[in-house]
Order: C-alpha cells, then sequence, then structure tokens
C-alpha cells in the first residue's frame, strides 16, 4: 500500500537529462568552444605587422581573444581594434586579424565596413 499521496509522487518523478532542452547545452557548447579557438592573422596582417613593426605582446591577444568573442555575440562581424599603439581589422567569425596599421597611420584613415570597435588601452 502506497502511503504518498498522488501528488507527492508526481513531484517527486526524476526528470532525465532528455527532457532538458537541448538548446542550452549546445549554446554552452558553443560558447566553450569559441573561447577555445585560437586568433590568426592572416598573411596580409603578418606582412603589415612585420614592415611597421608592430607588435602585441600576449596580454594584449589574449584580451583581443575575450574581446573578440563578446563582439561575436553582440553581433559584430567586422571590427576595428585600437590599441595604444596599432590599429586593427578583424573578422571575428573568422576570428582572424585582417591587416594592421600603426596608430600614426590609423589617424589618416577613414574605416569602413566595419560594424564594431574595440578599445584595447594595453
Amino acid at each position: 500500500m502506497d502511503r504518498l499521496h498522488p501528488l507527492h509522487q508526481q513531484s517527486m518523478q526524476y526528470h532525465s537529462v532528455r527532457n532538458q532542452p537541448r538548446t542550452t547545452e549546445k549554446n554552452t557548447f558553443k560558447e566553450v568552444l569559441a573561447q577555445t579557438e585560437d586568433l590568426q592573422f592572416s598573411k596580409h596582417a603578418q606582412t603589415r605587422m612585420k614592415q611597421r613593426g608592430i607588435a602585441l605582446s600576449l596580454e594584449q591577444v589574449n584580451l583581443l581573444n575575450e574581446k573578440m568573442v563578446e563582439a561575436k555575440s553582440k553581433g559584430v562581424t567586422e571590427s576595428l581594434v585600437l590599441t595604444k599603439d596599432a590599429a586593427l581589422i578583424v573578422n571575428t567569425h573568422k576570428r582572424t586579424v585582417i591587416t594592421a596599421m600603426s596608430r600614426g597611420e590609423a589617424d589618416a584613415h577613414i574605416f569602413t565596413n566595419i560594424n564594431g570597435t574595440i578599445l584595447l588601452n594595453k
């Protein structure tokens, strides 16, 4: 003879993992995957950085990685990244630096086809 009221029995049922929405699991996986992907530099960007003597510290690269993930989550696809010494154009979907120039060169330019800006004060 079962002594629990039918309502209590119902609340004691275990919910399997399969009953949870899958979108939560996929979003979590996508977020983790996005954070583990490495930042890439196009050949053009590598050439420009070498020609112009532009170097990024490990701290700047890590911060840029974080900010690119954040920008991508907000719908930014092409972004201008400004550091104290350089201006970079990045593609957040491909996680790639497309081109680079010194801040002095950037002062004389008009940037088009971007939909976001990332400021790195480091």
